[in-house]
C-alpha cells in the first residue's frame, strides 16, 4: 500500500513517497484539469470517468484521498463513497452542483472529510485536499520510533485515544470504527477538555469558515462522534451541549495524558 506523505508541501522538506489522489468526475475538461493541477502541486493523481471506472482503480491501487462529483450518470458518487470507505482508510473530498445542500449535508452524514461546491477554482481544490491530507494517520513505521512516552494519549470512560496515532480503542482494546473527520473533532475536544468550544472555534480548529454550512457540518460530526463513544447519545456524558453558546467535554479529574 502507499504511504502518504504527510510532510507540508511549503516546508521545503523532501517527500519520501508521494500522496496519491483519485478524481472521479464525469466532465473530462474539468476532471483533466483538477488531475493537471494537483499533479504539477506534488501529487499522483489518477482518474476515472465512472464509479466503476473507479472501482476498477481500487482494485490494482491504494489511494489516500478521493475526490467524488455527487451527480454522475449510473452510480453516483455517495455510494461510490461508502464502498470505498469499506474497501480503504481513504479521505473523501465531494464535489457537488451550488444550490445543493441536501447533498452536502448527506454526504457529510455519510462520512465525507470536506466538499467543494461547482463551480470551483483550482486554487480551492489544493487548499481542501492539503487539508484533508494533513489529517491523514501517520506511516506505521513513523508511529513507531516514538516512544511510549513520547506519544500523546487521552483516556476517557473505557476508551483510550491515541492522538499521534489517530486511533480510538474501548474495552478490551476494541478499535472504534471512526472517520477521519470524526477524529478530527475529537482530537479538538481531548486537547481542550472541560473547555466550552463554540461552533465558530471548532470550525477554526477544523478549517472550515465560520458560516450556516460549516456550523451544521460540526452538528453532524459532533451527532455521528456521540454515537461511537457515549452509551446514551441522548444524554452525554462526555460531550455535552451547552445550549445557546456551543459544547464542552467533561475530562474527569485522573484522566488524560
Amino acid at each position: 500500500m502507499f504511504i502518504p506523505n504527510l510532510l507540508s508541501t511549503e516546508s521545503g522538506s523532501e517527500s519520501i513517497v508521494r500522496a496519491r489522489i483519485v478524481i472521479v468526475e464525469d466532465e473530462p475538461d474539468l476532471r483533466d484539469a483538477v488531475a493537471e493541477y494537483l499533479g504539477a502541486s506534488g501529487y499522483d493523481v489518477a482518474t476515472a470517468e465512472s464509479a466503476a471506472a473507479a472501482r476498477s482503480l481500487v482494485e490494482t491501487q491504494s489511494f489516500h484521498l478521493a475526490i467524488l462529483d455527487i451527480a454522475m450518470p449510473g452510480e453516483d458518487g455517495l455510494s461510490l463513497g461508502r464502498w470505498l470507505r469499506s474497501k480503504l482508510p481513504i479521505g473523501i473530498i465531494y464535489a457537488t452542483a451550488a444550490g445543493t445542500a441536501l447533498d452536502r449535508i448527506v454526504g457529510l452524514e455519510l462520512g465525507a472529510d470536506d466538499y467543494i461546491v461547482k463551480p470551483y477554482e483550482l486554487r480551492e481544490v489544493l487548499a481542501r485536499v492539503r487539508s484533508v491530507l494533513r489529517r491523514v494517520p501517520q506511516p506505521k513505521e513513523l508511529q513507531d520510533k516514538k516512544s511510549g512516552t513520547d506519544r500523546r494519549s487521552v483516556a476517557f470512560g473505557p476508551f483510550q485515544a491515541d492522538l499521534d496515532g489517530r486511533l480510538v480503542t474501548g474495552a478490551n482494546g476494541a478499535v472504534i470504527d471512526m472517520a477521519k473527520s470524526e477524529f478530527d473533532v475529537l482530537e479538538i475536544f481531548l486537547t481542550r477538555a472541560n473547555r466550552l468550544l463554540t461552533r465558530a472555534a471548532i470550525s477554526e480548529a477544523i478549517g472550515f469558515t465560520e458560516d450556516p454550512e460549516s456550523s451544521r457540518a460540526v452538528d453532524i460530526r459532533i451527532m455521528r462522534l456521540r454515537k461511537k463513544i457515549e452509551a446514551d447519545p441522548a444524554n452525554p456524558k462526555f460531550l455535552r451541549t451547552v445550549r445557546g453558546e456551543g459544547y464542552i467535554f467533561s475530562l474527569p479529574a485522573g484522566d488524560g495524558n
